[in-house]
């Protein structure tokens, strides 16, 4: 090869360098945008729900908020402050049970409890899903073939905090939640599963009636003496305490109290407790007989346990 084709194969080489030169930088700054919109999409997408298990609509509940109750409050139900009667008196209530009475002496006590909000329903499947989904629990453990709007059960007791404090992330940095419910977490609220006190205040109101619809039994408010789980709701109780669903029957609740004697004391939902120690649960559930929907009955249950018949609701508390 001649000199000058040498020269002329080099210059050609060296006319190359600067297209590759332009596309290799070129191709750097369009990784440097893409990285760029990237993070400008994850900072958009702080304050919306993750990817949800459910694609279809449930009617009455927000599918972009985590499927909680679609209505001004996202379904938390203020609970005003004051007293309120606590446990069983038998000469009112002949179903009363022994650890429902407050002592010996005086077969019910008062409580006071400052405002609270608590879940017009039932935690259901699809918001229980969201949590799950999100942080990787294991859902083959739990009831996932269940429809959507059923009450969540199936789940263990630190399963239903969990929940609470994952819920409480989400309320606090989501620029959609209610100013109502972002104001009380901002001034020392939390959410959680109700104490036992709470759970019973919401059930019965502050008028001592057995049941939260009132002192009369009535099939027509709750679901109990059946063979199924019914979508939280559906047993709609208009003339039940503070206007709430399922507070009877359909699954029982999960609430933060170990099971103590009476008389309640808050104190005791605070202190170091054995990991065996049972959790009281509310309301009885889908399967029991009238006796065991009472508001003021207690069950307690080991925190390990998984069943079909357990679920929870939640609250906005500031205790």
């Amino acid at each position: 090869m001649s000199r000058n084709a040498s020269t002329s194969l080099n210059e050609d080489k060296n006319q190359k360098v600067p297209s590759r030169t332009i596309g290799f930088t070129l191709m750097v700054l369009i990784i440097v945008f893409v990285a760029v919109w990237m993070q400008a999409q994850g900072n958009n997408l702080e304050n919306l729900p993750a990817s949800q298990p459910y694609e279809v609509d449930i009617d009455g509940f927000k599918a972009d908020a985590w499927f909680l109750p679609d209505d001004l409050t996202w379904g938390f139900v203020e609970v005003s402050a004051g007293e309120f009667v606590m446990g069983s008196n038998p000469a009112l209530d002949r179903s009363a049970y022994e650890n429902e009475r407050w002592s010996n002496l005086e077969r019910q006590g008062e409580v006071f409890l400052p405002t609270y909000y608590i879940g017009r329903f039932e935690t259901t499947v699809a918001q229980f899903a969201a949590y799950a989904r999100e942080v990787g629990l294991e859902w083959d453990q739990m009831d996932g073939k269940s429809a959507p709007q059923l009450p969540i059960h199936n789940i263990t007791w630190a399963d239903a905090l969990g929940y609470g404090r994952w819920l409480d992330s989400k309320l606090r940095s989501s620029l959609e939640t209610p100013k109502v419910i972002k104001s009380f977490l901002e001034n020392g609220g939390r959410i959680t599963i109700p104490s036992e006190a709470e759970w019973e205040k919401a059930a019965r109101g502050t008028d001592g009636r057995i049941f939260p619809w009132g002192s009369r039994p009535s099939p027509d408010f709750a679901n109990f003496n059946s063979s199924e789980i019914l979508p939280v709701g559906e047993m709609r109780c208009e003339p039940c305490a503070n206007g709430l669903s399922d507070m009877s029957g359909n699954v029982w609740e999960f609430t933060r109290s170990p099971l103590q004697d009476y008389p309640y004391n808050p104190s005791d939902d605070e202190g170091n407790l054995s990991e065996d120690a049972l959790w009281v649960m509310r309301g009885g559930s889908y399967a029991e007989s009238l006796n065991n929907i009472r508001a003021a009955v207690r069950g307690a249950v080991d925190p390990g346990v998984r069943s079909g018949a357990i679920g929870f609701r939640v609250v906005v508390t500031s205790l």
